[in-house]
């Protein structure tokens, strides 16, 4: 990027989500304002912003048709896509209020969402989505149409019908329903405390200012591209990666896939990436396997151009010393930077990561390496970003400092509390959780324990345990735990998962159940082999997947490890009031854990 132009719309001018969208039309109609892969050709297309409008006025054609009234909800069922936009920009245009979902959820979880948030229409990719809600359309009674983007039959279905035949072939003149900044924009459901989902409520005012403090903090231009991966049902995804480059100008193009993204980011070469942990740390993992092919003189190369790079970084910041190795540089970034680099596209300016901690020595390879990689922090109750790291100040310890604006304070036992125009309107529906959540002065009780140091934030633990996963997703184990020990089998239940891609069980079977099952499988229950027969433990998964149907489809254990040795006070893996105590059950389970994990 050699240009740099700013074209900030201010949060004041745009008023409303909708309103930013038209504001951007105006200002830069012939700017690409998206880019796609075509699934027939292969070949990368843009899209203008004056195009998308074009779009969005059809969409909106569309829902009118549905005899909507402001406020009322409408659901998307989508992958990251173009069409997620326009019929978002459609509804919000309209007054609407959009309930994003996951395109991965269980058809159970979906419906839930779709029934305590009331919806009215929902868009859906096509076979795949509606193969799975097809099983409970008994439960979508309160759904006056679904939407398919891609053409699906069902004459059972008189709900059913395919984008093509629901568009309207012209859309003329973009709707704005004129609406107080402070009103419902969206609802977000994230997991709950009883392992149904909570409705977040945010406002239009709650998203765009939010998006202006990071522009703050993070500075975005024009000529900025991002690579859009992360799903837009993700808040974090939907600010940084949706509304951000709306409100800056930029350009975001859609990645096809994760599995496809390494080619997608030589193809695109973006400016920016919006990222949570497990993608750096898959790379990361991915270039520690090829070091160990290549010959000693090689991996000493490459530690020392990340130590070197590490080093001139802190340099930057003005936490370390100048160094004579940095006379070496340029060979280096040669040799070893320039290369790592080229394979993320060559471009990349920024890299953003969220929605979970990101160790350090990850976090040291791709800054040794001239990665500019950012953490921050939030939820999606802030709308979703209490505070992020800058590049001029990058502490990749901590989680950076709080957005302008942001008022933050340490409570009782530790707690992060955060207060700002970033705070949710409230749950949906459930004013209990509300008040749980919000004091009375306004304070977000965040459940995460930090410390501040120098302005700085640094998370030291969480209030309440809390698995938080590679990919960002807050799973609470208690809620999973309880549900699995519904089942008599499971005498007692211990989810873990915390940083890893997926969630696991350590089980203490109940020894008259197990004998029985041991006894149905042909297995000697006395055996300690028995424990680790495949029949067996995929027996287990099945039960535990079971009593697990109403969580969503992340808070599902993949593996699972059969016990037989109780947890006791005795043996202090309780405590006397005989609660867990996790990290020793771990660390007294180090060898089966180890295994649930091999190869990830």
């Amino acid at each position: 990027m050699t240009t740099k132009t700013s074209d900030i719309i201010p949060f004041e001018t745009a008023r409303t989500l909708h309103g930013l969208f038209r504001e951007r039309v105006q200002r830069t109609p012939d700017a690409v304002a998206y880019r796609h892969c075509d699934e027939q050709t292969g070949q990368w297309q843009d899209i203008t912003w004056a195009q998308m409008a074009t779009h969005v006025a059809r969409w909106q054609r569309a829902l009118q048709g549905e005899s909507l009234q402001p406020g009322e909800r409408v659901a998307v069922l989508l992958r990251n896509c173009r069409e997620w936009v326009m019929y978002e920009q459609a509804a919000l245009g309209l007054g609407l209020v959009v309930v994003p979902l996951y395109p991965n959820d269980r058809p159970e979880n979906i419906v839930y969402i779709l029934q305590n948030s009331g919806t009215w229409v929902l868009l859906i990719e096509g076979e795949e989505h509606w193969r799975g809600l097809a099983q409970v359309r008994d439960q979508l009674y309160g759904l006056k149409r679904i939407v398919s983007l891609k053409a699906v039959t069902d004459p059972a279905e008189p709900r059913l019908c395919s984008a093509a035949q629901w568009l309207s072939e012209s859309g003329g003149e973009l709707q704005t329903y004129e609406c107080d900044p402070h009103v419902l924009a969206t609802i977000v459901y994230t997991s709950g405390t009883t392992g149904r989902p909570k409705g977040v409520m945010l406002s239009h005012h709650n998203i765009l200012w939010t998006t202006d403090a990071c522009l703050v903090s993070v500075p975005v231009f024009r000529e900025d591209v991002f690579l859009s991966f992360l799903p837009l049902c993700h808040t974090y995804e939907r600010l940084v990666g949706y509304y951000l480059p709306i409100m800056a100008g930029a350009t975001v193009a859609y990645a096809r896939s994760i599995p496809q993204l390494a080619d997608d980011l030589l193809a695109v070469r973006p400016t920016i990436i919006v990222s949570v942990p497990r993608i750096y740390e898959r790379i990361h993992g991915k270039i520690e396997a090829q070091l160990e092919e290549k010959p000693p003189f090689a991996r000493k190369l490459f530690r020392f151009a990340i130590e070197t790079g590490w080093a001139r970084f802190l340099h930057a910041q003005g936490r370390g010393p100048w160094q004579v190795s940095f006379l070496l540089w340029p060979l280096l970034d040669k040799l070893v930077a320039s290369k790592v680099m080229a394979k993320m596209g060559g471009r990349l300016r920024i890299a953003m990561c969220g929605g979970a901690p990101l160790s350090l020595p990850v976090a040291k390879m791709f800054i040794g390496l001239g990665l500019n990689l950012l953490q921050g922090y939030g939820l999606t109750e802030a709308s979703p970003t209490i505070s992020t790291n800058k590049a001029h100040d990058n502490d990749p310890s901590g989680i950076g400092l709080p957005l302008r604006g942001v008022e933050v304070r340490i409570g009782e036992d530790g707690e992060l509390l955060a207060r700002g125009p970033n705070v949710m309107l409230g749950y949906w529906k459930n004013p209990e959780a509300t008040a749980k959540a919000i004091d009375a002065d306004g304070w977000l009780h965040t459940g995460d324990k930090a410390r501040i140091e120098n302005g700085h934030l640094y998370i030291t633990g969480r209030l309440k345990e809390i698995i938080v996963m590679a990919n960002g997703e807050k799973v609470p184990p208690a809620d999973m735990e309880m549900a699995i020990m519904l089942d008599p089998l499971f005498e007692q239940v211990m989810v873990i998962g915390e940083g890893k891609p997926y969630l696991s069980a350590l089980t203490v079977l109940s020894r008259e159940r197990w004998a029985a099952l041991a006894g149905e499988l042909g297995l000697d229950p006395d055996a300690p082999a028995s424990l680790q027969d495949k029949r067996a433990l995929s027996m287990a998964l099945e039960r535990i997947g079971v009593q697990l149907r109403g969580f969503h489809a992340y808070a599902q254990v993949r593996r699972v490890a059969l016990l037989v040795e109780p947890w006791t006070v005795e043996n202090e893996l309780l405590t006397p009031t005989l609660k867990m105590r996790r990290n020793r059950i771990v660390e007294h389970h180090r060898a089966e854990v180890e295994k649930l994990y091999e190869g990830h």
